[in-house]
């Protein structure tokens, strides 16, 4: 499916009803790494169909806002990772082990006591509810393997690359299955190699290249600084992104809005394309398309307007939910105002190549 010059989405969650969820709870811990059922709202059997309703009202917000590549919202996911994490065989999440989160406080997680295997696709049910409820480009996420990894208790391979690959094995399968559904773009989560650059270094990087080995769809990797609600102060540049120029993965999430990114460091990506992040998630106040537009354009002089596509910062999850409805249409009016001025030819705007 073709997209216009500086396409706009999501990196993946949206905000959940407080009718489906306890916003509340959810807001007042970590993100869970095994399930966290008690979050719920709804009762258990009822819950598949209530989640269906929220994903199919964040696939409409989406169409309203005006985005041209769309998600699921992540409306079914307690987390980002844990629904996939805890799908797999090999790891007991009904007894917990216990890993530092990247703010270095101890969470409960997934205890790896066997091979790590994927003995059925996690997402492909969730990709064709999509594909069914719209018609524009969609993409589907997925926890990368590397964070996984530092997302577990390891009580079986006994060391951390090892079981980093056992994840990537999974990750490519669930890939693969999700591009043969359908899906038009898959990102990849990996937060941990920002907030873990030596071990990024030392074996994260090939599990992530190993779980895109022999994929040819539209692939992206999603490197954050954490959730700004729960994750408050933002370093001054990445610890972990130039690594990322030699793996075959085809676009790359940053986040810029927040932060006031350096974006010298694009100079080292340019063969990629850049999702970059223009909303800031500190604050729920929507910014006007006119900051929006110029956060984007800082951009231009590293990255010509084809090779990026424009989001948030990260997911909006823990925004409410008028927030991140009126973050999304300025973010899809900041770039109809960008397009414009290049059909234009407006000053600071690069013609696309």
């Amino acid at each position: 499916m073709s997209a216009p010059v500086l396409p706009t989405s999501l990196v993946g969650s949206y905000a959940q009803p407080d009718w489906l969820i306890d916003r509340a709870r959810l807001a007042d811990r970590f993100p869970p790494r095994v399930r966290a059922k008690e979050l719920w709202r709804v009762a258990p059997e009822l819950l598949a169909q209530a989640q269906d309703d929220a994903t199919l009202l964040a696939v409409r917000a989406q169409e309203r806002a005006g985005l041209d590549i769309l998600t699921d919202g992540e409306i079914r996911r307690e987390s980002y990772s844990n629904h996939f994490a805890t799908a797999l065989e090999g790891v007991d999440v009904d007894n917990p082990g216990t890993a530092l989160d990247r703010s270095g406080h101890p969470n409960p997680v997934p205890r790896i006591t066997g091979p790590i295997s994927r003995p059925a696709p996690i997402e492909v049910d969730d990709l064709h509810f999509l594909r069914a409820a719209t018609d524009r480009t969609i993409k589907m996420t997925v926890p990368g393997p590397f964070t996984m990894s530092q997302q577990a208790q390891d009580d079986h391979y006994g060391d951390p690359g090892a079981a980093a690959m056992a994840y990537a094995a999974a990750v490519n399968a669930e890939i693969r299955d999700l591009f043969a559904a359908g899906a038009d773009v898959v990102q990849i989560d990996e937060p941990y190699m920002q907030a873990r650059p030596d071990a990024a270094r030392a074996y994260g990087l090939d599990a992530l290249n190993a779980a895109l080995d022999g994929v040819t769809g539209t692939t992206a990797v999603h490197i954050c600084f954490g959730y700004a609600a729960i994750i408050h102060e933002r370093p001054e540049g990445y610890s972990f992104l130039p690594e990322l120029a030699g793996s075959p993965v085809k676009q790359i999430s940053i986040e810029t809005a927040q932060s006031g990114l350096d974006l010298g460091v694009l100079s080292d990506l340019t063969d990629k394309t850049i999702i970059l992040g223009v909303l800031d998630l500190s604050d729920p106040a929507v910014e006007s398309p006119g900051v929006v537009a110029g956060r984007a354009r800082r951009a231009f002089d590293r990255i010509p307007p084809e090779q990026l596509v424009l989001a948030p910062d990260c997911g909006l999850k823990y925004l409410p939910r008028e927030s991140a409805f009126g973050k999304m249409r300025s973010l899809a009016d900041a770039a109809k105002r960008l397009r414009a001025e290049i059909r234009s030819g407006g000053e600071g705007v690069p013609t696309p190549r």
